[in-house]
């Protein structure tokens, strides 16, 4: 039930902010995906590193982590736009969306993880 609640929100938020997103900068490259993806990876990291150290239920961890994250990133999308980007004749970008996402979501989630160290006393 947890998970599923975390789903239903997570699912929301990518629908919404992926509207917004796709809105504003247009449809040329999948900037919405990026977006959600690397915002994403560092809320993941944030909040892994938070159950760590805080002791929240089992249930706050699968509603965030589980349900919300999984449910508001995708691997799937990504990699559909990529290969669109490919079939479009663009290599470039699909190159750029590929490891671009890639990169930026490794940073991502380690400045998660680092600004959860902050927020719990400790950075090594």
């Amino acid at each position: 039930m947890w998970v599923g609640f975390g789903g239903f929100l997570g699912a929301n938020a990518r629908y919404w902010l992926g509207g917004w997103v796709a809105g504003r900068l247009g449809a040329q490259f999948p900037y919405s995906t990026l977006i959600i993806n690397v915002s994403g990876s560092f809320l993941l990291g944030l909040f892994v590193t938070l159950f760590g150290f805080f002791s929240w239920r089992p249930q706050s961890q699968w509603t965030v982590a589980i349900g919300f994250l999984g449910a508001y990133t995708t691997f799937s999308t990504y990699e559909l736009e990529s290969l669109t980007l490919l079939r479009e004749g663009s290599p470039l970008l699909a190159f750029a969306n590929l490891f671009g996402s890639l990169l930026a979501g490794l940073v991502a989630a380690w400045l998660g993880v680092v600004t959860g160290r902050l927020f719990t006393g400790g950075i090594s």
